[in-house]
């Protein structure tokens, strides 16, 4: 499929756990599309807006050099290319942490003291921007992919990557010297977006999805008299939603809460004397 020229462009990474975060989040906004076999392009169905599948850190070059319009890709990489991008939104997944790694048994206690050394990385600019920093220049070995077993293999004194759970990190006997930063998955913008509507339209959507995977949605029944109390702990965006039922003693109210707040909230509306607390998922909002 040829790429139409009039068509706003976003571009996801062809492949990899990214590519279905990616398109995950853009078919519960609804922008629907398949792609067929391996072309680099698909057209969404019911907006003037085609997608391209591309290489995961080149999304951040291309999107500065006009190319696509919108990316999703890494902070991390946005950050190593050093590309001239508008960051629209954070999209609460693939988040990660940038480390410089040492050995278990390393005498290197702080950055300085990596001076001369030879650090393996996959992100050489930001590791010698924050190197540079530390007054500690370094010997870069650039390398592309897993750089975990490169002290191992006698190539390294240190390296630099990405640490989610650490458990790599321990296989290796390595351990955390310091972190560069905190990163995440982002929609990101060109300075030369040729469709800045539709552009913001998309991130409204986008931006309903990603809020939505925030907050549950929390049904109970109480006693009217306890009702101010239960407001108080169920407050709901603007107000909770609040219904008489037939029985005039007892209402039963509806609110949005945090879901990483819904165990404790359900234990304090049972002692309450809250009953059938139940809760449900929203798949998509609009605050």
């Amino acid at each position: 499929m040829n790429a139409e020229v009039n068509h706003l462009r976003i571009g996801i990474p062809s492949k990899g756990r990214l590519s279905e975060l990616a398109t995950e989040l853009l078919l519960q906004a609804g922008l629907n599309f398949r792609r067929q076999d391996r072309s680099l392009f698909a057209r969404v169905s019911s907006m003037p807006v085609e997608i391209t599948f591309l290489r995961t850190d080149d999304i951040p070059t291309l999107c500065a050099e006009g190319a696509i319009d919108l990316g999703i890709t890494g902070s991390d990489l946005v950050q190593e290319a050093n590309a001239e991008v508008q960051v629209r939104m954070k999209l609460g997944v693939g988040r990660c942490r940038l480390a410089i790694c040492v050995p278990t048994h390393s005498d290197v206690q702080q950055p300085s003291q990596l001076a001369g050394k030879r650090v393996a990385t996959s992100f050489p600019s930001t590791t010698q921007r924050f190197l540079e920093q530390h007054g500690a220049p370094v010997h870069l070995v650039k390398l592309n992919g897993s750089v975990e077993v490169m002290i191992s293999l006698g190539v390294a004194d240190a390296i630099v990557d990405l640490v989610e759970t650490g458990s790599t990190l321990a296989a290796n006997q390595l351990r955390i010297l310091t972190e560069i930063g905190q990163y995440e998955t982002v929609l990101i913008q060109s300075p030369a977006c040729k469709d800045q509507v539709t552009a913001d339209r998309i991130v409204r959507r986008l931006e309903g999805v990603v809020i939505a995977r925030d907050y549950s949605l929390l049904e109970y029944n109480i006693p009217r008299e306890k009702l101010a109390a239960a407001e108080a702990v169920t407050p709901g965006f603007t107000s909770p939603t609040v219904t008489s039922l037939e029985d005039s003693g007892w209402c039963a109210v509806r609110a949005m809460v945090k879901s990483s707040d819904v165990i404790p909230i359900m234990e304090k509306l049972e002692a309450l004397g809250a009953l059938a607390i139940l809760e449900m998922s929203i798949n998509n909002c609009r605050l």
